[in-house]
């Protein structure tokens, strides 16, 4: 359910998103993602937040962003994570930082699909997303 409350004067103050009803679209690097908060579709505007999901044996491009620092949090399933060549394994309950110009990708390592809570500062945008491997 999509919720604003709003003051005397017309002005948000309450802006509440569920999951269920966030369109999915595909980023620049070949995420899944529902972007539940953002200046796209909400009173947000320096920041966003989405859950991505990577089915079983999927991955990401590796890419990195320009201006963009991200944190990643695992919400379900076990997977891969490589930060400038290094790579560890991840799992439901883990956050990950993600710098600016730092190139990384994700792997899902599991048996079921993992899914993240990805948090942009500032929002995503495809334009900040720099791709630097030709294949997931």
């Amino acid at each position: 359910m999509t919720m604003r409350m709003r003051t005397r004067m017309n002005k948000i103050i309450m802006d509440i998103k569920n999951l269920d009803e966030a369109p999915s679209f595909i980023t620049k690097d070949g995420s899944e993602i529902r972007e539940l908060l953002a200046h796209r579709n909400s009173v947000i505007r320096n920041q966003s937040l989405a859950e991505a999901r990577l089915p079983v044996g999927a991955s990401t491009q590796e890419h990195y962003h320009v201006k963009t620092e991200e944190i990643y949090y695992i919400t379900h399933g076990t997977g891969r994570m490589r930060i400038e060549g290094e790579t560890r394994g991840v799992k439901t309950g883990d956050a990950i930082a993600i710098p600016p110009g730092c190139k990384h990708k994700l792997w899902n390592a599991g048996n079921e699909p993992l899914r993240l809570l990805c948090c942009c500062a500032p929002a995503y945008e495809h334009d900040d997303t720099v791709i630097t491997e030709n294949e997931p």
